[in-house]
C-alpha cells in the first residue's frame, strides 16, 4: 500500500521539533507536498537542534566538552563540524531531508535525480541546498539563512523570512484533523494546538477522553492520564457496528488520523466505519473482524 501524504507529514512536523521556524516548516511541508504530487516520497528527519544536541553531535569522534559536561565519543566517526551556535539547526532554520520507498517503510539515502529534484524543489521555495557547497557536500541539507551569520543570530537578530508559495493543505494541517482537536479541546479541556496535525499530543488526547469516556459511562477509575497502560486496555470496551457514542467518535477520529475514511464523524458506527476499520485491520497485519477490541484500538493509540 502507498504511503500516505498525511503520514509523511506527520513524521516529518514530529522529527522537525517546536523550534523550527514557522516559514521554514511551511516550506518543508510544501515541498513534501509537490514531490508527493510528482511521486516522490519525501521526509523531514531533523529541524530544530538545541545547543546541547549540537554538542553531543560534535562529540561523535572527539573529545569535547560543552557548558561543563562531557560530549566527547571518540570512537565514533566523525559526523560535524559545527560547534554548539555554529548550526542553522540551533536557531530553527534548517532542516534535513530523505527520500522514502513507496509504502514508507524503508528510508533511502541514495542521491541520485529524485534526491536532486526534490532540492531543486526546495530552491524554488527559498531553501539553499548543502549539496551546492563546494568544500562540504551536505546533499540532507537545506536551509534559510535570510541573509544572517551565525554570529548575528547568537546576537538575537532575528531573520525577515517570507512564504514564496500559496499555502496548501499540507502546510496549514488538515481541515478534518483540526475540527476533531477542537472537539476534544472542547469536550475533554485538552488545551490542543489546532494545527491539522495527528502528533503524540493529539493521540495523547484521544486516550485522555477515551479514559474520561470509560470512567464517567462504566464507572472505572482509571487515571485520565493519555498513556495506553495495562488498566485502560482492560477496560476498553468492544465497537462493533450499530454502536453510537463518544467512543464511538473517537474510533472514528482515529481512523481518520490514520488514513482510513470512516465517512461522517457523527459518532455512529456504520457500514463506513466498519469497512475503513477493516482495511486499517488488515493493513496492521490484525485479524479484520470489524470490531474495535483491545488490538485495535492498540494500534490505533498506543
Amino acid at each position: 500500500m502507498k504511503v500516505e501524504l498525511r503520514t509523511l507529514v506527520e513524521r516529518s512536523v514530529k522529527k522537525m521539533g517546536k523550534g523550527v521556524d514557522a516559514v521554514v516548516k511551511a516550506s518543508a511541508l510544501e515541498m513534501i507536498e509537490r514531490a508527493y504530487t510528482e511521486g516522490i516520497a519525501v521526509q523531514i528527519s531533523a529541524g530544530y537542534r538545541s545547543l546541547e544536541e549540537q554538542a553531543a553531535l560534535y562529540g561523535q569522534g572527539r573529545v569535547y566538552s560543552y557548558n561543563g559536561k562531557n560530549y566527547s565519543d571518540p570512537g565514533k566517526p566523525v559526523v560535524t563540524d559545527a560547534k554548539p551556535g555554529q548550526s542553522y539547526h540551533n536557531f530553527g532554520l534548517a532542516i534535513d531531508f530523505f527520500l522514502v520507498s513507496d509504502d514508507g517503510r524503508k528510508a533511502i539515502w541514495t542521491v541520485d535525480s529524485r534526491w536532486k529534484h526534490v532540492a531543486a524543489i526546495g530552491k524554488k521555495l527559498g531553501f539553499d541546498w548543502g549539496g551546492d557547497w563546494r568544500a562540504f557536500k551536505d546533499y540532507p541539507h537545506l536551509e534559510m539563512t535570510g541573509g544572517l551569520t551565525y554570529t548575528q543570530l547568537q546576537a538575537g537578530k532575528k531573520p525577515q523570512l517570507t512564504n514564496l508559495f500559496k499555502t496548501t493543505k499540507a502546510s496549514k494541517g488538515d481541515g478534518q484533523i483540526m475540527s476533531i482537536q477542537k472537539t476534544v479541546n472542547s469536550r475533554y479541556k485538552t488545551n490542543l494546538a489546532v494545527d491539522g496535525f495527528f502528533g503524540p499530543k493529539t493521540r495523547t488526547a484521544l486516550l485522555k477522553g477515551i479514559q474520561t469516556e470509560l470512567n464517567r459511562q462504566y464507572n472505572h477509575r482509571l487515571a485520565v492520564d493519555g498513556k495506553w497502560g495495562p488498566k485502560t486496555k482492560a477496560a476498553m470496551i468492544i465497537l462493533k457496528i450499530g454502536a453510537a457514542g463518544p467512543i464511538t467518535w473517537i474510533l472514528q477520529a482515529a481512523l481518520y488520523m490514520k488514513g482510513f475514511d470512516p465517512g461522517p464523524l457523527d459518532a455512529r458506527f456504520g457500514s463506513k466505519t466498519e469497512a475503513a476499520l477493516s482495511k486499517f485491520q488488515k493493513a496492521s497485519n490484525l485479524s479484520a473482524d470489524k470490531l474495535a477490541g483491545q488490538e485495535t484500538w492498540n494500534q490505533l493509540l498506543a
